[in-house]
C-alpha cells in the first residue's frame, strides 16, 4: 500500500518526519497478543493477556528508540486536557485523565493510544505532543489546548501536523449529537448522517494556527482488519494502536 508524502512505511508501521520531530503511527501488526488483539494491542486496559501487553510497549519502545519507561502515557477519557511532560514519566503517570501529552524532553515520546478517534501529531522545533480526538475531544477543543501546550513548553515556530489513520466520513455514521457539536463548521464536515473527523481537525488545527497539515488518509474502520484495531468494526472487542511523537 502506498503512503502519501511524507508518510512513509517504517517496518510495520507509518511515519512521518517533520521539522523537529518524528511520529509513528502503529498498525495491528508486530506484536505478541492473539485473539482478537492480535497482534500489537498496547492497551491494558482490554482483557488481553498483561505479559502480551507489556511486550507490546517494549516493541514500541524499540520503534520510537525510548526506553520503556520512557512513553508519556495517560488515561484517555475523550475530553481535552493534554499533559505537559516536562520530567521523565512515572509509572503512576498513566492513571492521569489525559487525552494528549506534549514534551520537550529529547528523551520521551508522548503517546496515545486510539481504535477510531485520530491521533494527530503536533510538532514544531522545541517540542512535540501526540493528541487523542474523537468527536467529544474535537468538541471540547483537545487540538487547540495541543498548540497552547506546545507554546507553553518553549516551542516559537511553526506548528505542523499529522493526522493518523482513524475513522473516515467513508464510515463514520453519527447521530444528531455529534452532528450538533460540529454545527458550527456546516456542510464542510458533512456528508449525509456521516460526520468527516479529520475535516473538522483539519479546521480546529488551521484556527489554532496550524497551517502545515498532513492526513495519510487512512480508516480504521474500512481497511483491512489485519492492518488496524476498530472499536466500531470489532463491536468493541479489540485491541488499540498508538499514536507516538518525538523530539528529533
Amino acid at each position: 500500500m502506498d503512503l502519501p508524502a511524507p508518510f512513509e512505511w517504517h517496518g510495520e508501521h507509518i511515519g512521518i518526519e517533520l521539522p523537529g520531530g518524528r511520529a509513528l503511527f502503529t498498525t495491528r501488526r508486530g506484536g505478541v497478543s492473539t485473539g482478537p488483539y492480535a497482534s500489537l494491542n498496547l492497551a491494558a486496559w482490554t482483557d488481553d493477556e498483561p505479559a502480551a501487553v507489556a511486550r507490546n510497549d517494549e516493541l514500541l519502545a524499540a520503534a520510537v528508540c525510548v526506553p520503556r519507561g520512557a512513553l508519556a502515557i495517560g488515561t484517555q477519557v475523550h475530553e481535552a486536557a493534554v499533559r505537559r511532560v516536562t520530567v521523565p514519566p512515572a509509572p503512576a503517570d498513566a492513571q492521569e485523565r489525559y487525552d494528549g501529552q506534549a514534551t520537550a524532553l529529547s528523551d520521551v515520546a508522548a503517546v496515545v493510544l486510539t481504535a477510531d478517534c485520530l491521533p494527530v501529531a503536533l510538532i514544531s522545533c522545541g517540542a512535540v505532543a501526540m493528541v487523542h480526538a474523537g468527536w467529544r475531544g474535537l468538541a471540547a477543543g483537545v487540538l487547540e489546548e495541543g498548540v497552547r501546550a506546545l507554546r507553553e513548553l518553549g516551542a516559537d515556530g511553526p506548528v505542523a501536523a499529522a493526522i493518523g489513520p482513524g475513522a473516515g466520513v467513508c464510515c463514520y455514521q453519527t447521530g444528531a449529537e455529534v452532528h450538533d457539536a460540529f454545527a458550527r463548521h456546516g456542510a464542510a464536515v458533512r456528508a449525509g448522517d456521516h460526520v468527516d473527523l479529520k475535516a473538522v481537525a483539519r479546521r480546529e488545527l488551521r484556527a489554532a494556527g496550524v497551517h502545515e497539515i498532513h492526513d495519510v488518509g487512512l480508516c480504521t474502520i474500512c481497511s483491512d482488519p489485519e492492518l488496524f484495531f476498530s472499536y466500531r468494526r470489532d463491536g468493541g472487542l479489540t485491541g488499540r494502536q498508538a499514536g507516538a511523537a518525538w523530539r528529533a
